[in-house]
């Protein structure tokens, strides 16, 4: 299985899109209500359908990005938030994406990509974020599947991976995860050094 654009395609196409929940998640949602700054620039990798973009757009942040290997879900952010900033949705390869930004969002990208491309991840987020920037989201701390998305793994295998990259880290269950995923996820907050 080749996880590329006609893949995730494939899944928008036929509405095979489990992950999606329809909005922003309560632990998302709870750390962007207390930022205070609107002009950080942030990233959505993996984005989807963007509830979280459309959601720091709503509370007027400037300068948020999604980057997806497909533009399809873009299409769903566009028709329900139609002032979305069409420049900032961007369609391509996250691992060939040049940027800097204050904030990068993880939410279900993490788990989508094969687990061979861990320590990639970790040397991308680090090279796109600023100084001082910080990696946030949440992560499954579930098994989940071996041979196709959604991928798992725990906070002990995560740490290990996070820690070689980023001095500044915290890994901890989350506390107000959807009930879907309750028990099942942690937050993941790593900040790359000034």
């Amino acid at each position: 299985m080749e996880l590329n654009a006609d893949f995730w395609n494939d899944r928008y196409a036929t509405g095979d899109t489990r992950w999606d929940v329809g909005e922003v998640t309560t632990p998302l949602k709870t750390y962007f209500d207390q930022l205070t700054d609107k002009k950080l620039r942030i990233l959505i990798p993996g984005g989807g359908r963007s509830y979280e973009a459309e959601y720091l757009h709503r509370l007027g942040f400037t300068d948020v990005s999604v980057i997806d290997l497909t533009g399809a879900p873009f299409k769903d952010l566009l028709a329900r938030c139609p002032t979305f900033p069409k420049e900032h949705l961007l369609v391509g390869d996250f691992f060939k994406h040049v940027g800097q930004y204050d904030r990068i969002v993880e939410q279900t990208f993490f788990c989508a990509l094969n687990p061979v491309l861990r320590p990639a991840y970790v040397v991308k987020m680090l090279e796109l974020l600023s100084p001082g920037g910080t990696l946030l989201g949440v992560l499954f701390d579930d098994v989940l599947n071996a041979d196709h998305p959604p991928f798992g793994g725990n906070a002990a295998e995560y740490g290990q991976l996070f820690s070689a990259a980023f001095t500044e880290l915290k890994i901890e269950r989350c506390h107000n995860s959807i009930a879907p995923r309750a028990g099942r996820e942690v937050w993941l907050k790593a900040r790359r050094s000034l």
